[in-house]
């Protein structure tokens, strides 16, 4: 197999005309860099296969780089066989793989040639796929998220030397790293949690840092423990989901800092050979130089909230106060203790100052991602000054500008940035979904219209815009995507979201009833006791006429979330027929306070049985 790794070992070795062998001083040599846009907390790098533009996730969790089934199908890539046997395992589960070799891939100023990939796995964010450690373990590489890159760097007769070479008088925290046969290359070392010893992964690709549940209860922490609340689901490699946690922890201790009296996410993250996922949130905290020669960590602090605790990652973000310590001898105090009654301060991290239009579009990203909204837009906007054309500019303020309640403004950069690229699907969702907000089903409908058109048929985008045909009623617009979706990503985390999503869809419009079944049944089978999934089968079991399973249905998601409107309804609807005409009452009444306008929507899709 000729290997990224040999190609990139050729590239690094020609980047280095200066090393030379008797040399004794210690020297860093900086062989490639890649720029790093934050999106959320997904750190992604610009790259070309066979000319088209595309992007990777730089995940240093994934010992191999890879590509997503549905960009392989977009780009025409033919797959070959894996070596037999070969599966990869993460969270969610295991994913078979194939090989994908491109004629060309361009990575930074150089383009390889006959390149190969893995193909197979989730695809998130309309990546291309993932950047793993057969390029980021090269040699030694520096993650500096906050200033929105990513260093691949070449170390000379510095065996002992301390590599955080940007640090000046910051306190510096090392920790030993296992060697990368050990890591099975990736970067792990580790940790103490409460004082427990548990295995750490350095993993950017995670966008949230997360403990195994095993490693929670070794510590002294479980679901049922004081303090103790959900946070919903997770998702990985694999087409599985793991349920999570967020918990209370005396000390976290990576190297020489101690991060105490946090919350940590924890969960079921199934077979796996860690006890703890260090992810985005924490790369974005801190400047981290690995060292894979001296089998070290090196890591300086940034300042900010050091792990992203929301249940919904971006959205809703819980005040956590995180008092970092350094107990490396130094003479500079560590960082200071935040306010426990505000999140700490993001402070802006040591890089350069921007000076082209990309170059504060970069950093106004990873500012965002650090949740310092008040900086991301000025960089942004000074992006957009520079380069009042650039429509993905555009874009991105409108996400920071919604993030912060401005809508009006948001959707003014949303005009602009469709008037300079009617083409642009992301600008093209988000309106639409803005527009049906504000009422506007018709410029919506448009909106998705024109996403399909330009997205290619087995394009990522082709989930959301099934679920927004939905939102605006019309399903004969949503079942073909989903369709299209569940046909190009066999192995997605995120098919059973899919398939209750075609299910629902087929139950609403009363087609194909025994396939929107099969669909929850799969959902379910993926997913079990989920409560929205056996709330759309009990629709399509209603619609089909089998009501003793579709009130068994409706009884279980119920026991689960007793607030969901329409289960709730369709029990009611049920009832009516059984002649329990009192339950029948109590069940549709409290669907309506839920959602007042359930019972027109039930007649206009023709629900037999729904009361006048």
């Amino acid at each position: 197999m000729r290997t990224l790794l040999a190609l990139l070992a050729a590239l690094a070795a020609g980047a280095l005309p200066g090393a030379a062998a008797a040399e004794t001083k210690c020297s860093v040599d900086k062989f490639l860099e890649f720029p790093v846009t934050m999106v959320g907390l997904r750190p992604m790098v610009p790259a070309t296969i066979d000319g088209h533009e595309v992007r990777f996730i730089a995940d240093s969790g994934a010992f191999y780089s890879s590509i997503s089934p549905g960009t392989a199908a977009e780009l025409g890539l033919k797959l070959q066989s894996a070596p037999p046997g070969l599966i990869v395992r993460g969270i969610g589960g295991e994913a078979n793989m194939s090989i994908a070799i491109p004629k060309d891939f361009g990575l930074g100023p150089s383009i390889l040639h006959h390149v190969q990939f893995l193909v197979g796995g989730s695809e998130v964010g309309g990546n291309a796929g993932l950047l793993g450690q057969n390029v980021l373990g090269l040699d030694d590489v520096e993650y500096d998220l906050a200033n929105a890159a990513i260093r691949l760097l070449k170390p000379h007769n510095c065996p002992h030397t301390i590599l955080a070479y940007w640090a000046a008088d910051k306190p510096i925290s090392q920790l030993d790293i296992e060697t990368p046969s050990e890591a099975r290359y990736h970067t792990a070392g580790t940790v103490l949690l409460n004082g427990v010893k548990i295995r750490a992964v350095f993993d950017t690709g995670a966008p949230v840092s997360m403990l195994t549940s095993a490693a929670a209860a070794r510590a002294g922490v479980k679901p049922d423990s004081p303090g103790v609340t959900s946070a919903g689901f997770s998702s990985g490699l694999g087409r599985h989901t793991a349920r999570t946690w967020i918990g209370p922890f005396q000390s976290l201790k990576i190297g020489d800092e101690e991060i105490r009296k946090i919350h940590l996410r924890f969960g079921d993250l199934g077979d796996v050979d860690f006890d703890m996922l260090l992810g985005a949130d924490f790369f974005l905290s801190h400047r981290i130089y690995v060292s894979n020669a001296q089998h070290k960590m090196y890591f300086t602090y940034n300042g900010g909230r050091v792990f992203d605790l929301s249940v919904r990652p971006q959205e809703t973000h819980v005040a956590e106060p995180q008092t970092i310590a350094n107990a490396a001898p130094t003479a500079t105090p560590a960082p200071a203790a935040p306010d426990a009654a505000k999140p700490p301060e993001a402070k802006p991290a040591d890089g350069p100052e921007p000076v082209t239009a990309a170059d504060y579009s970069l950093r106004g990203n990873a500012r965002a991602a650090r949740l310092d909204f008040v900086s991301a837009l000025a960089d942004l906007t000074r992006a957009c000054e520079l380069a009042p054309d650039n429509a993905d500019y555009r874009y991105q303020r409108a996400l920071v500008l919604l993030r912060t309640g401005r809508r009006p403004m948001a959707m003014a950069d949303l005009e602009r940035a469709l008037t300079l690229k009617p083409d642009h699907a992301d600008a093209l969702l988000l309106r639409a979904n803005l527009r049906l907000r504000g009422g506007d089903r018709a410029a919506a409908r448009a909106d998705l219209d024109t996403a399909d058109r330009v997205l290619a048929a087995p394009s990522d985008k082709r989930l959301e815009l099934g679920h927004a045909y939905e939102a605006v009623g019309d399903l004969d617009a949503a079942i073909p995507q989903y369709d299209r979706w569940i046909a190009a990503h066999p192995d997605d985390s995120r098919m059973p979201n899919a398939l209750n999503g075609r299910c629902w869809a087929r139950a609403l419009a009363g087609h194909d009833l025994a396939g929107a079944i099969s669909d929850c049944d799969r959902a379910l089978k993926l997913r079990p006791h989920t409560a929205a999934y056996l709330g759309s089968r009990g629709l399509a079991r209603l619609r089909n006429g089998d009501l003793d399973k579709a009130m068994a249905d409706y009884q279980a998601a119920l026991a689960i979330e007793p607030k969901l409107a329409w289960s709730l309804y369709g029990r009611g609807i049920i009832e009516q027929k059984q002649g329990l005409a009192a339950q029948a009452k109590t069940d549709i009444a409290a669907a309506v306070a839920l959602e007042p306008d359930l019972p027109e929507r039930a007649r206009k899709i023709g629900l037999a049985g729904a009361p006048d």
